[in-house]
């Protein structure tokens, strides 16, 4: 999924689908990274939705993790801080500006959720539909949302650690990008006590 992006990936894209018909290049004119994973999510077509990072950020040979733990759970967190993370060539102020927003979300959101911004997760077919439908989140802070409302619907949730490599060609821009992520947060915490992601009738199985 594509949605303003400016270097090569829809060109590499669109080279590898010619190769290979499972893979499909989405492109929308709506910005923001969560509209363009619930698009993403909500377009595809397999009994696991994965998302990732086109800068894989994380060995593409952790995928097979992720689907493992799908048989016993509903999403997978890929986390940079759970056991058996690592992180690499990470600056010290990203870190602590990462740290300082997990409190914020173990605050305000959602708790035992040690990352929650990590740009790889799993979902079941199922829950993929339920959640990204209900998610209305545009921003940075669509993950947050997320796991917030997989909680609030009774599915299982689970992080594995990963390792991950800091890619300096981050998009994230520190401060501006950050007080953006707060009012997401507390947006859905209004919208939530406004009624408007409806009632937790979901039972996980």
């Amino acid at each position: 999924m594509s949605n303003g992006s400016t270097d090569r990936t829809e060109e590499v894209v669109r080279t590898a689908a010619a190769e290979n018909s499972l893979i499909r290049l989405l492109v929308s004119p709506a910005r923001g990274k969560g509209i363009a994973c619930r698009l993403g999510a909500l377009q595809s077509t397999g009994r696991a939705v994965f998302l990732c990072d086109a800068d894989l950020s994380m060995p593409p040979d952790h995928i097979g993790a992720f689907l493992g733990l799908l048989k016993a759970a509903d999403v997978v967190a890929g986390s940079r801080e759970a056991i058996g993370a690592a992180r690499y060539d990470e600056p010290w102020h990203r870190h602590l500006m990462g740290r300082v927003f997990n409190r914020l979300v173990q605050r305000i959101i959602v708790r035992g959720i040690n990352d929650t911004q990590c740009g790889f997760k799993a979902f079941r077919r199922e829950a993929a539909d339920d959640l990204f439908n209900r998610q209305t989140i545009r921003g940075f802070g669509f993950d947050v949302e997320l796991i917030y409302l997989a909680y609030k619907f009774g599915y299982r949730v689970v992080e594995l650690g990963i390792d991950w490599h800091f890619d300096p060609d981050t998009r994230v821009r520190p401060g501006v990008d950050t007080l953006a992520m707060v009012r997401e947060l507390l947006s859905i915490r209004l919208r939530d006590w406004r009624g408007g992601y409806g009632r937790p009738e979901v039972i996980s199985g």
